[in-house]
């Protein structure tokens, strides 16, 4: 993405062309060394200060942070200072009398300060520059589009607005301002507007430079670029300046030439080269690490004995990021090259080990939440949650205290991601949510509410709790983003919560229209996943709320989405279909892959009379909807839809790891929903856990039968 100089593209002279008032205190400003002889001079002259004055102040904020490296940032005391508020306060309060310009650098330069992303000042900047938009030239749309990007509004309604401007002035457009409007639009761009500005961008390719070049080949890989003639030549600009990049640059376009599969053997071993070269010189762990990370991605990669040395050497002042970076790099490295000597893997192992060490001592000596939190913040993949989550979930329960309504949606999210159920945790999450309410923005409230829907846990005061999250977004539904309400509609239902008010909101004929105006702009794996949500949403409150009387409008969909799966079946189920078979009476009293009414998919199904007795399907004519295609040879099919009196039908499931949390054998959110629904739909439902039916006890052929008849039959051998 483009860096502060590219968006913001004014420097300390641009101030002498400023009215002659601003000049004096300007001129003391730019003379400051740290930030507390700005807010010296700010408490000093707040009653004068004017919105070039005010912008002026951010933009040297600003500078100060970015000569400090990641170690020496205090963007916690920046923010938290008093004066940084009423510097606040005062672009609050001159916001209208700023011009365009200011008023969107004042913008981008509040969100770099390390406020929050949904800050009220943030929020009046952008209605405010919302109100300008139609009268904003095409860099000022660049700027403000990259602001809103930085956001990750990338999909909001004043996202498309833009991209309706830009539309109708793009045959205006005659200079390389453009390149910004690309970065900041593509994503969201429709399939026209998408081709319209690739194809702009390719007309103004040769006059692109190493920077433009590197911010376009980021927006083709966010597009997922196939236009390969424009894919072409911007990595030809870039194999040209590819000796000025930096390390980080240099992974950025090895990771973007990966991903849009491109094919050129020379370009990628000057990428090689370079890498190399820089890793034998560099000293700095997190450079270090990203030039290991970049060389881990490219074809055949190799690490040589120095180079190992050299990771080992800086292991010590790591932090957890670069350890995890480190670590997936290893663990790509042996899983690419199986035909390294053994020696050589055994290096590898012994790096990992030695990852693992460091990894667990830096937890371990871990006092503060905050700085935690920003080591662990963008931590996944296998190292880290095989090796350091338990740890990790210790350090978070021993700062536990240190949790508050600035940090809570972010620990939320964590225990989200890791599937890890910790009542500790959750419980504390709850506990500063009740206490703290007013001060939680509404749109954390997804993040918060996320974990307890995942991993299924009620906290205590559960009613009051969800109640009072719910009652916090009340006021909001009518300017959330459509996105957001689907996906807490569904994390609400799954915990059985069921709001009225945020249900008829996302159930109206005026809502469905502005998502589906929406899903034309998303990524089509975001767009699949938002509809699914929708359809389970739908499914829920139809099954376990039909007071509500909102229709079930999810038929053709979910026969679209079934007639494209082909399915597959794993060992577990085909000894389960094989044994069902035997424990019944035959292959003709057990169902496989059966399809309910709403489109719930079980793995298989048999009937009992009012006396325990299977009964035959094709004797009795009993339907449960189409058949979605047959993993195995099928049985009969039933028609029909009465049991017999008495009769029971069961639904058996079995229940991979995916069904359950990461560190418990509790079951998680979706598969006890799914429970709830077959048991709505009639079903008697029969889980049969992957730790259970993997068990030592069930180790003989003959456990697991006699397991199946104490499931169904509630009897051991027979």
């Amino acid at each position: 993405m483009l860096r502060l100089r590219a968006v913001c593209p004014f420097s300390w002279r641009a101030f002498q062309f400023r009215s002659c008032s601003c000049k004096p205190l300007i001129t003391e400003m730019i003379k400051c060394t740290d930030e507390g002889q700005i807010f010296d001079l700010i408490q000093k002259s707040k009653a004068i200060l004017s919105e070039k004055q005010v912008e002026c102040a951010f933009n040297i904020l600003w500078q100060f942070q970015k000569q400090k490296t990641s170690f020496l940032k205090n963007v916690e005391c920046v923010r938290d200072h008093p004066q940084f508020i009423t510097l606040h306060n005062l672009a609050t309060s001159q916001m209208e009398f700023m011009n365009d310009d200011t008023l969107v650098n004042v913008l981008y330069l509040t969100q770099q300060c390390a406020t929050e992303t949904h800050d009220l000042l943030v929020e009046a900047l952008v209605t405010e520059a919302w109100r300008r938009l139609e009268r904003f030239d095409i860099n000022m749309l660049s700027k403000f589009s990259f602001c809103l990007a930085n956001q990750h509004l990338y999909f909001s309604p004043l996202m498309g607005k833009i991209a309706d401007i830009v539309h109708r002035k793009l045959e205006t457009i005659e200079d390389l301002s453009f390149v910004k409007l690309f970065v900041a639009l593509g994503p969201m761009a429709g399939p026209e507007e998408k081709e319209q500005l690739k194809s702009t961008i390719l007309l103004m390719s040769e006059e692109l430079t190493s920077q433009q070049a590197l911010a376009v080949m980021g927006a083709m890989e966010e597009m997922e670029s196939r236009n390969s003639h424009l894919n072409k030549k911007i990595a030809s600009i870039l194999h040209k300046h590819l000796d000025n990049y930096k390390p980080i640059e240099l992974l950025k376009i090895t990771r973007a030439l990966i991903f849009l599969h491109f094919q050129n053997k020379e370009l990628f071993v000057k990428l090689r080269e370079l890498l190399h070269s820089y890793l034998k010189i560099s000293v700095i762990p997190s450079e270090i690490s990203i030039l290991v990370y970049a060389l881990s991605i490219l074809p055949s990669p190799y690490l040589d004995e120095v180079e190992i040395s050299r990771i080992e050497a800086v292991l010590p002042q790591c932090d957890l990021t670069d350890l995890n970076s480190f670590a997936t790099s290893v663990l790509r490295w042996i899983h690419y090259d199986r035909t390294y000597l053994d020696n050589t893997t055994g290096k590898q192992l012994k790096l990992l080990q030695k990852l693992d060490h460091y990894g667990l001592q830096r937890l371990q000596k871990c006092t503060n939440l905050n700085l935690l939190w920003e080591e662990l913040k963008s931590l996944k993949g296998d190292w880290f949650a095989e090796s350091l989550l338990e740890e990790t979930v210790a350090a978070l329960h021993r700062l536990m205290d240190e949790i508050n309504y600035k940090n809570v949606a972010e620990i939320a999210s964590f225990l989200s991601r890791t599937n890890y159920l910790s009542t500790l945790l959750l419980d504390r999450i709850a506990s500063v949510v009740l206490q703290q309410t007013e001060k939680i923005h509404p749109f954390a409230i997804l993040p918060i509410i996320l974990p307890f829907s995942v991993l299924n846990y009620d906290p205590p005061q559960s009613d009051e709790f969800f109640g009072i999250c719910v009652q916090h977004l009340n006021s909001y539904l009518s300017v959330l983003d459509p996105l957001m309400l689907v996906f807490l509609g569904f994390s609400l239902a799954t915990l059985e919560y069921f709001p009225e008010d945020l249900l008829q909101a996302i159930f109206n004929i005026k809502f469905l229209a502005k998502m589906d105006s929406q899903l034309e702009f998303l990524c089509s794996s975001l767009s699949m996943r938002v509809q699914l949500r929708l359809m389970e949403l739908n499914r829920a409150v139809c099954l376990e709320c039909p007071e509500y009387q909102i229709p079930w409008f999810h038929d053709r969909f979910c026969q679209q989405q079934y007639n494209k799966d082909t399915g597959s079946v794993n060992g577990a189920q085909q000894q389960i279909n094989k044994m069902l078979a035997e424990v019944l009476g035959g292959t003709n009293y057990v169902k496989a892959s059966v399809l309910t009414p709403y489109y719930h998919k079980i793995d298989f199904e048999c009937i009992l009379d009012k006396r325990k007795k299977p009964l035959p399907y094709g004797s009795n004519n009993i339907t449960l909807g189409k058949l979605p295609k047959m993993h195995w040879e099928s049985n009969t099919q039933i028609t029909g839809s009465t049991l017999p009196p008495g009769a029971e039908r069961i639904a058996l499931e079995f229940l991979d790891s995916r069904a359950f949390c990461s560190n418990t054998p509790h079951l998680k959110g979706k598969s006890a929903m799914k429970k709830r629904h077959l048991e709505i739909l009639g079903y008697r439902v029969i889980q049969i856990p992957h730790f259970e039916w993997n068990s030592m006890a069930l180790s003989t052929e003959e456990a697991r039968m006699d397991y199946l008849r104490e499931c169904i039959f509630g009897e051991g051998k027979s």
